[in-house]
């Protein structure tokens, strides 16, 4: 069954649009987002990325500076003939702020099954009350 859309030629493709925003949102043509994961929680800021398709030795870089956490990828295309593709290609990027506390010096990452997980330790927050007296002159 063919859908609206398709029957429609030079309407763009809505998903498209869901996945990389409107068109010219983006900060640099042909940089695409990365889709993460994120959870805070015993001690440990967690980040899980989507990135199948890549090699993490060659195509996968890390930083952190100044507290941002920063994501970039690259998937080069194949050069096989093809009839129809939506996959992405060319660089991915996502950057995101660290916790108040987090040691970015001592994050980890894994890569497995596409899915790419980095950790960094965040020291618990003090969860106690000082009372501050006032005094009167």
């Amino acid at each position: 069954m063919t859908s609206m859309l398709e029957r429609l030629p030079g309407w763009p493709d809505l998903f498209g649009w869901a996945e990389t925003g409107l068109p010219g949102a983006h900060v640099a043509p042909g940089l695409h987002g990365i889709r993460i994961e994120e959870h805070l929680g015993d001690g440990m800021y967690t980040v899980r990325a989507e990135l199948p398709g890549v090699d993490p030795d060659k195509d996968v870089e890390i930083t952190v500076e100044e507290g941002l956490l920063t994501l970039r990828a690259e998937r080069t295309e194949q050069t096989t003939e093809k009839h129809r593709t939506e996959f992405r290609y060319g660089t991915f990027a996502r950057a995101v702020r660290l916790p108040a506390g987090a040691r970015g010096d001592e994050a980890t990452a894994e890569y497995e099954d596409g899915v790419l997980t980095i950790r960094v330790p965040v020291p618990e927050a003090k969860t106690g009350t000082r009372a501050i007296p006032v005094r009167h002159v």
